[in-house]
Parts: structure tokens; sequence; C-alpha cells
């Protein structure tokens, strides 16, 4: 098992470190009371390869000296830390921007002062952790970055990568952040042997492989999408939904999406084909 424990002070950007080790695959439990951390391990070991917890001022006192009793009890577990933090002026700037209530400042003291407060009662977490992260100077998409390449000697994740055929006749989908009208494309609808098959049968792609307009459409779309996935992936992003649509999304959409995913399965990306239409009439 690898466990990832993230500390911090408030709003240093321990959530977005958490986000990160999500998409990486990792359970994560935010804030978790540090004398629990062997009950949950104990409990989560059987099932769980990657586990992620994070730790803050809400779980003092002494939080130093119980995570290290706890730590020196698990074994086999291979353990990286990470503490966030940021200058003092630049996390005043961040609450006064939010609006957030700071967690310290029930103890009826200024937000200054609670920010101070901070920094000193978690000096002590700061010196155990492996990692030891200034986020002062970074936007969301950097600290993500820099989680990542710490963890996995990278920058560069695997894109998950959806494209799903549909009918327009049946609606649009909801979850696509791409959409493509395929409309236009000559219909194998109307060949009267054609009209009993889908886009996934071999004389319907035949069809459409004749069809100039058809292979055009799919070469730009492909090259469309392979142009701008890399700032898509610098922008954080973990997965695409590419939604192609035809009449009915039995024929040409079908084509069209195979076709796209196949292309696209040649990068380095998790590529899947889905078709709503033809899998909800399996049901």
């Amino acid at each position: 098992m690898k466990l990832v424990i993230v500390s911090g002070r408030s709003g240093s950007g321990k959530s977005v470190a958490l986000r990160v080790l999500e998409d990486l695959g990792y359970y994560c439990v935010d804030n978790l009371p540090v004398p629990l951390l062997g009950d949950l391990i104990s409990q989560l070991k059987p099932d769980n390869e990657l586990v992620a917890i994070s730790a803050d001022v809400r779980n003092l006192p002494e939080q130093d000296k119980i995570l290290e009793k706890q730590l020196e009890q698990l074994n086999d577990i291979e353990i990286s830390s990470f503490f966030l933090n940021s200058s003092d002026e630049t996390l005043l700037k961040r609450y006064s921007e939010t609006r957030r209530l700071h967690p310290l400042s029930k103890h009826h003291v200024t937000l200054p002062e609670a920010i101070k407060l901070e920094g000193e009662l978690l000096a002590p977490i700061s010196k155990m952790m492996d990692h030891y992260i200034d986020t002062s100077s970074l936007n969301i998409y950097e600290l993500s970055d820099r989680v990542r390449e710490i963890l996995l000697g990278q920058v560069e994740k695997d894109l998950v990568i959806n494209v799903e055929s549909f009918g327009f006749k049946y609606g649009m989908p909801n979850d696509a952040d791409f959409m493509f009208d395929v409309r236009f494309l000559p219909n194998p609808h109307w060949e009267p042997e054609l009209r009993p098959m889908t886009g996934l049968d071999l004389p319907v792609q035949e069809f459409l492989q004749r069809q100039p307009l058809v292979n055009k459409l799919i070469w730009q779309i492909t090259n469309f999408i392979e142009t701008w996935i890399p700032q898509l992936e610098r922008n954080n992003r973990s997965y695409l939904t590419i939604a192609i649509g035809c009449t009915g999304g039995q024929h040409r959409s079908v084509f069209v999406t195979e076709e796209i995913a196949r292309h696209l399965s040649a990068g380095k990306h998790n590529v899947s084909a889905s078709h709503r239409e033809l899998d909800s009439a399996d049901v």
C-alpha cells in the first residue's frame, strides 16, 4: 500500500493536492483525526492500494507526536508526505478574496493573528514532511503539476477520453465537452440493404469509407482534438467526452465515433468508444 499524507496551513492548497491524488486513483480522506490513522489503514488495506489523508490544525494538539507514533506502527506501507505553505501576506490576501472563515477564527483572534498562530502550531509537523511546497506564487494548475511530478516523476498524466455517438432525435447528451453534428454526411439509412444495420457492420463501414466527406471530417475532428489535448491537460483536465451526433444514432455517428476513437488510441491516452442509442437498445 502507498500512503500519502498532506498537511499545511489553511489556504495553502491542501484541497487542490487532494483532488490531484483522487484523480491519480487514491482513496482520499480529508481532515482525518490523526489518532484514527492506524484504524483507517487497517480497514482500507485489503481493498485499497493507494490511500491519501489530509491533516491540519483542526487536529491539534500534539499532532506531530501522535502522527509519529502512528507511522511507527505502520508496516509494509510506502509513505510520502507533503507540507504546503504560503507567506502570511499571501494567505491574508486569499482569505480576504474568498471571505472564508479561518479555522482558528473561533478563538476570537483577528485574521492576521489566526494565520500567524496556525504557522506556529504547525511548525513541528512541517519538519516531519518529506516534501515542502511554497504555494505563494503558484496557481492551482502549477501546484497540481508540482504534486504530480513529485509522485510520478513527471507532469504528464493519462487523459481519459470517451467518444460517444448519439441521435439528435433522442436528445443531446448533457456531459459532452465537445459535440459534432454529422447529419450532413451521406446517410446509409436511405440504402435499403443498409438500413437495418449499424455503423458497426462492415457493409455500412465500407459505404461510409467510400465517401470523401466522411474521411475529411474524421481527419478534421481528430486533428482538432489532438491539437488541443495538451492544453486541456495543462488545465488539470482528467476526463474528456466527445459526442458525435447524427439523426438516429445508428449509422454515421457510430462509424465516425469508432474511427475517431481508433485514431486517438494510437497516442498515450485511455480512449473508449460508446454508442448511446445502440447501448440503450440492448437493455
